[in-house]
């Protein structure tokens, strides 16, 4: 019962913020009473904090998939923007928006795990870019993978980057073309530019 309270919480946090769904909004979804998501957790931010670790916990899991999958390290970068933003709402105001806002100490706590969990799929990217004459072998992968990292939690950032005034989904796109363009060698930037616009708007 308590996985099925979190993947039904995880949900609704997904699709409408976790401020703007109650205790009430869960116990009807599930046809269940109040009492009983008491049980298991003691109050909203607990069950909020087992939501979004559940959430994250998805991404990373997707992640790993496409990373096994595409062995191309510019497609994977482009392949991980899809999978991220699968699960973010598209004018970026809902999910990550109201747990900055209301919920500062989580949202510190999953920009921790994020930065843990992403270091070394971002450096394995690096090293094998290299390998594959797609990116300089004069970048350092742990310098380089630490600030890609910082980047994108930058650019979701909602004071750095209002969410009324700009797109999530540009703002992945313009960071990862900043990225590559800044490590590519002639190799990899002549295939960015030939790939670009498929790699963009693939399903």
């Amino acid at each position: 019962m308590k996985k099925e309270i979190v993947n039904n919480a995880s949900l609704l946090f997904l699709q409408y913020g976790c401020k703007n769904v109650t205790m009430d909004d869960i116990a009807i979804q599930m046809s269940i009473s109040k009492k009983t998501i008491y049980t298991y957790f003691k109050n909203k931010t607990d069950l909020v904090r087992a939501g979004v670790f559940k959430i994250f916990e998805d991404v990373n899991s997707r992640v790993l998939f496409v990373q096994k999958k595409t062995k191309n390290p510019i497609i994977s970068l482009y392949e991980i923007k899809k999978v991220a933003f699968e699960f973010l709402n598209k004018d970026n105001r809902s999910q990550r928006y109201q747990l900055q806002k209301y919920y500062p100490k989580i949202f510190a706590e999953i920009k921790k795990k994020e930065f843990e969990t992403m270091l070394g799929n971002f450096e394995d990217n690096l090293m094998e870019g290299i390998r594959m004459g797609f990116f300089r072998k004069s970048i350092d992968p742990k310098f380089l993978s630490r600030i890609y990292i910082n980047g994108l939690q930058g650019v979701r950032n909602i004071e750095l980057f209002p969410p009324e005034r700009y797109k999530i989904l540009d703002l992945l796109e313009s960071y990862i073309d900043y990225h590559l363009r800044a490590i590519v060698t002639k190799k990899g930037l002549a295939f960015l530019e030939k790939n670009k616009l498929r790699i963009e708007n693939e399903d």
